[in-house]
């Protein structure tokens, strides 16, 4: 049955919503709110709304309300809606890699593509309008290492630096490779704390991407402090550091790794200034 009287119509309770600071909702919902209006009048709504570009599906069940300053992308940011996206997948998560980094004042310029690290199984980009998500699989997150940042739209779950600067050497190649990685680092340090890393940290990622962080923040970048406390947490913790390359997709051999780190030293990084 169709909404009449006083009952709402979709449409308004969503600009209820919106003007709650609300940019989303999803199936469940509507037919809560709504109960007075049936699953075709639902869909039929849905459909009405999407063409006119006041609402975007941006996962099954799950929409997007285009306000009028995004109407002409078409699409919201992705910060606006990504923390209620994944409650509603009932995934923990956080951003990472460049589009933390970002957040941290040190990409440089704003990502393309949006970075969500979530657990298995592994989800599906997403790739709507001008806006695409990379979801990364991890066995665990560490809330731990988590820090909470502020948008428009409420609060998301980012990365500490100095998980993101462990990450970006553990997913370097999607980060765009070794120069920009010791580009944005350069910059990341600043938000660095040595009392964030302790043993826990060390033991987050594989011994690879913490030799591989450490020899750069010693040698790339003006992070000594840092390696020095990286390294002792390492010792304390027992990692061991096997001969690790410090450019993986380069040749190894004749190359020295006579660094505390047991990084092979087989290219140079040229960080931006």
């Amino acid at each position: 049955m169709a909404a009449s009287g006083k009952l709402p119509t979709l449409e308004q309770w969503i600009n209820k919503l919106l003007a709650s600071g609300k940019v989303a909702f999803s199936l469940p919902g509507v037919k809560k709110e709504l109960p007075h209006y049936s699953d075709i009048a639902i869909k039929e709504s849905l459909k009405r709304l999407s063409k006119k570009g006041n609402i975007l599906s941006i996962h099954k069940g799950y929409y997007l309300i285009i306000t009028p300053q995004y109407a002409s992308r078409g699409v919201l940011p992705s910060q606006l809606f990504i923390d209620g996206l994944m409650k509603y997948l009932e995934r923990p998560y956080y951003v990472g890699l460049l589009s933390a980094a970002a957040m941290y004042g040190a990409a440089h310029q704003q990502p393309q593509e949006f970075y969500v690290i979530t657990t298995t199984p592994a989800l599906r980009p997403t790739h709507k309008k001008t806006l695409k998500i990379n979801y990364i699989t991890k066995n665990s997150i560490p809330e731990k290492f988590l820090v909470q940042k502020k948008t428009e739209a409420g609060y998301i779950k980012v990365s500490s630096p100095e998980l993101t600067a462990l990450d970006l050497l553990w997913y370097e190649k999607r980060a765009g490779g070794l120069n920009r990685v010791g580009t944005i680092l350069n910059e990341l340090i600043e938000e660095f704390k040595a009392e964030r890393i302790d043993q826990e940290f060390v033991s987050l990622n594989s011994a690879t991407s913490v030799q591989r962080l450490g020899y750069m923040l010693e040698n790339v970048v003006q992070g000594k402090e840092f390696a020095d406390k990286l390294f002792s947490e390492s010792k304390n913790a027992n990692i061991k550091f096997y001969r690790t390359p410090l450019d993986g997709s380069e040749e190894t051999q004749g190359y020295s790794s006579k660094n505390r780190w047991n990084v092979i030293v087989n290219t140079e990084i040229d960080i931006d200034e």
